[in-house]
């Protein structure tokens, strides 16, 4: 995995700063190579998120304003990135259309009722599962949110192997989708679920293959209705799978 890709990697799929000849030289249609990467670019995001979390909640914001900091930090590294996908997946699939008009809405910049819906959802579960879990440790807790982001982008690549794109033509997402091999899928588990139980032990291990189920039945009825994946439904995967690596860690 040459130094390149991940620079690539958190240029493309992150809002941090990285210099471009940090990655010169790696065309667009390499990136699927870069997605080892990926739990690592959750690292960083979640290390970044979760300094913010302790610097509000430690310096007397509470844990209420903690977790929206938190959320709130992920939202700026990625550029919302992820949550646009999830908001697009959800005002294409639930319009209950046809596929190709599905698609279409999908494409559509504005943003629907369903769409909004998701990241009015998406941001609250987070926040109240933050806080629900701010019983714990300081540094348990620190850890948790580290690897919500790592076990999101893991399930992400989980989720591109194998599938189609389902639009003709062009697309960002591209470079990934049908171009993913085994290998690098099991390369990237490996690299997620060490970084998950370095960091939270069998309790976030546990929660990872929760989630990862959850992501793949998503992936499944995704690719059912779409007869493929677009960009937009990767990142609500990644969503969700935060989502459900959260809620999961308040059972296990």
């Amino acid at each position: 995995m040459p130094l390149k890709m991940l620079w690539a990697t958190l240029r493309f799929i992150t809002r941090i700063p990285v210099p471009e000849k940090w990655s010169d030289g790696v065309e667009f249609s390499q990136y699927g190579r870069g997605v080892p990467w990926f739990p690592i670019v959750g690292v960083i995001v979640g290390v970044l998120a979760g300094l913010g979390y302790l610097a509000v909640s430690q310096t007397g914001g509470g844990i209420y304003i903690g977790a929206v900091a938190w959320v709130l930090a992920l939202v700026l590294l990625t550029g919302g990135f992820h949550l646009d996908g999830l908001a697009d997946t959800c005002d294409g699939v639930f319009s209950a259309r046809t596929r190709e008009r599905m698609l279409e809405i999908m494409r559509d910049s504005r943003l629907g009722t369903y769409g909004g819906l998701a990241i009015v959802f998406c941001i609250l579960i987070k926040v109240a599962a933050v806080i629900s879990l701010a019983h714990l440790p300081v540094n348990t807790l620190f850890a948790l949110l580290v690897c919500a982001p790592v076990v999101g982008r893991t399930g992400m690549v989980l989720a591109m192997y194998r599938q189609r794109y389902a639009r003709e033509g062009a697309g960002m997402a591209n470079a990934y989708l049908g171009c993913i091999s085994g290998k690098e899928v099991v390369v990237t588990l490996c690299i997620g679920m060490a970084l998950v139980v370095g960091m939270a032990g069998i309790r976030g291990l546990i929660a990872s293959i929760i989630t990862w189920a959850a992501v793949n039945a998503v992936k499944s009825f995704l690719s059912r209705r779409l007869k493929g994946l677009t960009g937009d439904t990767l990142g609500a995967m990644e969503e969700i799978g935060e989502m459900v690596f959260l809620l999961a860690l308040l059972w296990v």
